[in-house]
């Protein structure tokens, strides 16, 4: 049996609940963005050939704790290490690729790097590098010189990341480029067509949105109420963080649906998804997909599902390039941009004529690199995906507002399960009666309405967010 070392958040038939999702880690057991998990997915779906066992990291390999007894039990336990990566060269994974670069180099088995990618600063459309700083340069120098001790070639996503590492001295006889390996889970034969001749105001599409794009502010509201059966499909931890408990993001915008006043939550048309299989199953059934969430719509595509990218980085520019998906470049469009005409004018025609070669040069680095794929002559695994359909996985989440009766039911478990990790002494450490002439003089720090104080500002805000938001459901018919 060859075990690998895979560089992921969760095994996909590992079931975790939404909550417990949210809870793992400070930013999520998917490090803030589930697209994290889109290509880190498939890319364990590729290499589960029969007689190979995949285990995944939880993202370990980079997060602060690593020491040298954790890299000799990778050494003695596993036979190799296959790192997907998505933008890895910014300044903020930093101490991230530090870290994971710490670890390969004391490794003793082979080492091989899928997709990894350039993420330019503000303007990066104009300039798609990262800003030019002494210490990422070097950073990037170090990672890709410790790959390539352990393997022939390093995958990156496109063209732009193919021309930053021949800036450092990393020519085209060692970097190959590969795109997103979101896109090959199901080998060559993916082809995506158009279900329906045109959207109209009933259409089921979805929409997705990179909070930091101002522009899907206005976007985003004026399709709520044009299309009532469009659903937003979010990514981030802060709108699981909504869903779930009612917590609104810091200085949310109010034309962004992250709040509980926007139009997309009160009429229950949020969904949030914490694994790849329930997400791709859903968007299989919708007509379109777009936005400016990459993976967002990556995922689509994977799925069959018609999508449309609005490039608003260096990023999600070079994989709608390299994978010719249709897209428009977000400072070219009008804030009166409509789904429905760019429903109309995709043309998946060079996307689809071009997958099998995409696959070919894909599958030759993972073949280059030593890796089996499921693709090859009696690597089958067919059982995988009915696997996935087995094993429980959790339905995506609603929000508060839901009427669909198993989705309240999941509901009032997780308020019940809060009620007995936190119970009665919680609440009343949390509220004090307001006592006129109590026994003894008030301790300081307790005000007049018996709430601390000293408690702090973030639970303080989570508490008034709480009863807000029970008072407007219990005005709801």
């Amino acid at each position: 049996m060859t075990r690998v070392l895979l560089r992921s958040a969760k095994d996909p038939f590992t079931p975790v609940s939404p909550e417990l999702s949210l809870a793992l880690y400070k930013q999520g057991i998917f490090g803030r963005n589930v697209g994290n998990l889109v290509f880190t997915e498939s890319v364990h779906k590729l290499i589960s050939v029969p007689g190979t066992e995949v285990v995944s990291n939880s993202f370990l390999s980079e997060r602060p704790g690593v020491d040298q007894a954790y890299v000799d039990r990778i050494n003695e336990q596993f036979d190799m290490f296959v790192v997907p990566l998505a933008n890895a060269f910014r300044l903020r994974f930093l101490d991230n690729l530090e870290r994971l670069t710490w670890v390969i180099e004391r490794l003793r088995i082979p080492v091989v790097v899928i997709g990894v990618g350039v993420a330019g600063g503000t303007g990066s459309l104009d300039n798609p590098f990262p800003p030019p700083t002494d210490e990422l340069r070097a950073a990037v120098g170090r990672f890709v010189r410790a790959v390539l001790e352990k393997s022939a070639t390093i995958g990156v996503r496109g063209e732009f990341s193919r021309a930053y590492l021949a800036e450092l001295g990393f020519g085209d006889d060692v970097v190959d480029v590969v795109g997103c390996p979101s896109l090959f889970r199901d080998g060559p034969d993916l082809q995506v067509a158009k279900r329906v001749a045109e959207l109209t105001p009933e259409s089921r599409f979805t929409v997705n949105i990179s909070p930091y794009v101002r522009l899907m502010d206005e976007v985003g509201t004026r399709h709520a109420k044009r299309y009532p059966n469009m659903v937003y499909v979010p990514q981030g931890d802060e709108v699981l963080e909504l869903l779930l408990w009612g917590t609104h993001p810091h200085n949310v915008r109010p034309g962004l649906p992250h709040h509980t006043g926007h139009q997309l939550y009160r009429e229950d048309r949020i969904r949030f998804f914490v694994d790849t299989w329930t997400w791709m199953r859903y968007l299989a059934e919708r007509d379109f997909s777009f936005g400016t969430r990459i993976h967002g719509n990556i995922v689509a595509l994977a799925a069959g599902t018609p999508a449309y990218v609005l490039a608003h980085d260096s990023r999600t520019l070079e994989l709608a390039q390299y994978h010719d998906i249709p897209h428009s470049l977000v400072p070219d469009l009008s804030p009166e941009v409509d789904a429905a005409d760019l429903y109309a004018q995709a043309d998946y025609t060079a996307f689809n004529a071009g997958q099998a070669q995409r696959w070919d040069r894909f599958a030759g680095f993972l073949e280059r690199n030593g890796i089996e794929h499921v693709f090859q002559p009696g690597k089958a695994n067919p059982d995988y995906d009915r696997r996935l359909d087995a094993v429980g996985l959790p339905p995506a989440v609603t929000t508060l507002m839901t009427t669909d009766p198993e989705a309240r039911e999941r509901i009032t478990a997780r308020l019940a399960e809060l009620y007995s990790l936190g119970g009665l002494r919680a609440l009343r450490r949390a509220h004090k009666p307001h006592i006129p002439f109590p026994h003894t003089a008030a301790p300081t720090g307790v005000g007049a309405t018996g709430e601390r104080r000293h408690l702090p500002a973030p639970v303080r805000s989570a508490l008034r967010h709480s009863r807000a938001l029970t008072r407007r459901l219990r005005r709801q018919p």
